[in-house]
């Protein structure tokens, strides 16, 4: 892990993106819950690969994805992976501010290894993003050099959690191609825009392949004196 090369994180870009569990405080306090519960789950089933998808765009998959990342990058005795395959979309780098020196798909490919292509955030979390839109994902994904090259990963690095940020389900056959190579998914849905009928169409398509996680509802806004009650009991 000392190998790999360091970058911080853009802090005004994090916020801009929500990005908010990189350190402690009230914003990310969602984030955390979510994050001590997959790592509950995982730990329980044996589980190390999780793919982050969701129906359709724009529903937070990937800041949720960044998030739980950065969220166990507080967890020292913990080792995550991150690794982008939402490659007709790519936006972890931008979310981030970094710049990955090659991009995730020359790594899938054997064409330069993870230390030459990743990076890392603090001391425990690596992070193999892309750097432009790939023409043709499924061919990557389906591609036997892939699953090789992640076996490679694990076997060097030895995380705890690789997390996948996978396209959405319904939009492309990306995610069905490469379901078969995690342990579980997880399902972000989006308040007020998916469906139950998309969710229910994405919880059976998984399942089919791996595991289901869960399903996480995303941007639900609710007013109440609840609401108020846990800030309070958070802040002190």
């Amino acid at each position: 892990w000392a190998e790999l090369p360091m970058q911080a994180p853009d802090r005004k870009l994090l916020d801009q993106n929500l990005v908010v569990s990189l350190d402690a405080h009230q914003k990310a306090a969602a984030f955390d819950i979510l994050r001590t519960k997959v790592q509950i789950l995982v730990e329980k089933k044996g589980w190390s690969r999780l793919a982050i998808t969701s129906p359709t765009p724009d529903c937070g998959k990937t800041t949720m994805a960044c998030n739980l990342a950065l969220g166990f990058a507080r967890q020292a005795d913990l080792r995550t992976i991150l690794i982008e395959l939402d490659l007709r979309r790519p936006s972890i780098a931008r979310m981030l501010g970094t710049r990955p020196p090659h991009d995730v798909t020359s790594m899938l490919r054997s064409e330069v290894s993870f230390a030459e292509q990743a990076f890392r955030i603090g001391n425990n979390v690596a992070v193999s993003a892309a750097r432009s839109a790939s023409k043709d994902p499924t061919a990557i994904l389906l591609n036997p050099q892939t699953s090789v090259s992640l076996e490679e990963i694990e076997s060097v690095y030895a995380p705890d959690l690789v997390i996948f940020d996978m396209p959405p389900v319904l939009v492309t056959d990306d995610t069905r191609a490469f379901l078969k190579n995690v342990d579980c998914a997880m399902l972000v849905a989006k308040a007020e825009v998916s469906t139950v009928s998309q969710i229910d169409n994405c919880e059976r398509e998984i399942g089919e392949q791996t595991n289901v996680l869960g399903v996480v509802l995303n941007q639900y806004r609710y007013s109440g004196d609840s609401d108020a009650a846990y800030a309070s009991y958070y802040t002190g």
